[in-house]
């Protein structure tokens, strides 16, 4: 497969959850530690969000990446080395953002990680990390969400922006407002 067809392919992805893996925080290291290497005066702190993050957690195999930078200006500084490192991004996507970089990493037609570049410490970098740390502490919001998931993936299987939507109810109900 070409990298233009591998790429349009994993743009067109079906929403498809899979059973938790185990190797899930291994891929999330070698990233983190590859972005750091690439930029190790420009990212403050590298975390793994996401339900990639959650133990036992059906999830797209999607490795979610939050990096923490000084600004949006340094954010935006980083486009271009990461597309040249392996990402590809929406332009009209992050013009439409006001408070972080989205890129998008694939191989063989599929999404493999999400990279999300915010400033350090504002409130997107801390509702993110509140998420993830509330369902890692409590099994029972862990599995309502988990069925959540399940049950949106298979109504919104070929519209990824409606999956996500249709989870933000839950979301804003467990992180409250910065």
């Amino acid at each position: 497969m070409k990298e233009s067809e591998s790429l349009e392919q994993a743009i067109h992805e079906t929403v498809a959850l899979v059973p938790y893996d185990p190797q899930w925080p291994a891929l999330f290291n070698a990233e983190r530690d590859r972005l750091l290497g690439l930029f190790p005066a420009q990212l403050l702190d590298v975390q793994h969000i996401g339900s990639t993050a959650i133990p036992g957690m059906p999830a797209k195999p999607i490795i979610d990446i939050l990096a923490g930078v000084e600004s949006m200006a340094v954010a935006d500084s980083l486009c271009e080395p990461l597309l040249d490192s392996h990402y590809t991004t929406s332009a009209e996507f992050n013009a439409a953002l006001t408070d972080r970089r989205w890129f998008m990493r694939w191989a063989n037609g599929h999404r493999t990680h999400h990279l999300h570049v915010v400033v350090l410490g504002e409130s997107d970098w801390c509702r993110r990390l509140r998420f993830r740390d509330a369902l890692r502490a409590d099994p029972v919001l862990a599995r309502r969400y988990a069925s959540l998931k399940r049950e949106l993936a298979a109504r919104h299987r070929t519209d990824r922006e409606a999956y996500t939507r249709a989870k933000t109810t839950f979301v804003l109900s467990i992180i409250g407002d910065v």
